[in-house]
């Protein structure tokens, strides 16, 4: 595959990512709209074994954190709507997560399932990957389980390895512009609405706090105008920048 093909192809996974999780209704509306309801039949089909993935990759690292929490409900919420009984659909989606994310032997098995059911669509492979992606570095840092789960996953769909190269490092430039220089330590603290005393546990959980508040990804799965956006983005900034300033001085 050419560069070129390969760059329209990562910009085409952040365009859809800037659009939220809206395109998902659109691609399987028209698929799913007369599909029987069922848990056995939910979890036999693409959007199914895709939660389970999504589960592996979300308790990667020993637990699901707050904001891998909402950004995973707030796909629950919008893929539920392309099926006729979205309320159902729903909960059945959170109970084949929690009953996924419990064990990882069989996530080639699932993803090689993946594979198969989207017929090597190329464009659901990308939107399916940028997510798992997503999803990884939502909470600013990637860890080596998430990665190594990532990949396991990418070798069994048979993706293509430069694509996911080209997607995995456009969300680690991304994550890296999120951090921007702060004037002071002091002001570090007073980002976090923290004081210099407090044990980095403790920082940690008020970090989390307003990166739930104010990550552009959660805003746009609201649905909140470009200009909240914008302004939630440069939040977000600084807020990396003043967590990361401190864990540098606290270590």
């Amino acid at each position: 595959m050419s560069t070129i093909i390969i760059i329209l192809l990562v910009v085409g996974v952040f365009l859809y990512l800037s659009k939220g999780y809206k395109s998902y209704t659109t691609n399987y509306q028209e698929q799913f709209k007369n599909f029987s309801v069922s848990k056995e039949a939910i979890e036999k089909s693409e959007l199914g074994v895709f939660i389970s993935l999504v589960a592996k990759v979300a308790k990667a690292d020993g637990k699901v954190d707050a904001l891998e929490a909402e950004l995973v409900g707030n796909l629950f919420t919008d893929i539920s709507r392309v099926f006729p009984e979205p309320e159902k659909t729903r909960e059945i989606f959170k109970e084949i997560f929690n009953e996924q994310k419990e064990f990882n032997d069989n996530i080639e098995a699932l993803a090689h399932n993946l594979k198969n059911l989207i017929a090597r669509d190329q464009q659901k492979q990308i939107q399916m990957m940028g997510f798992l992606i997503q999803l990884a570095f939502i909470d600013g840092e990637m860890s080596r389980s998430e990665e190594e789960i990532l990949i396991t996953i990418a070798e069994a769909m048979e993706f293509d390895p430069n694509i996911y190269h080209n997607i995995f490092s456009q969300f680690e430039e991304m994550m890296k512009n999120y951090t921007s220089p702060q004037t002071s330590l002091k002001d570090a603290y007073a980002t976090l609405g923290v004081n210099e005393n407090d044990s980095l546990e403790s920082i940690k959980k008020a970090y989390r706090k307003l990166v739930r508040e104010y990550h552009p990804d959660i805003i746009k799965a609201q649905g909140k105008d470009e200009n909240y956006l914008k302004e939630a983005t440069a939040k977000t900034q600084e807020i990396n920048s003043a967590y990361e300033m401190i864990k540098k001085a606290k270590s």
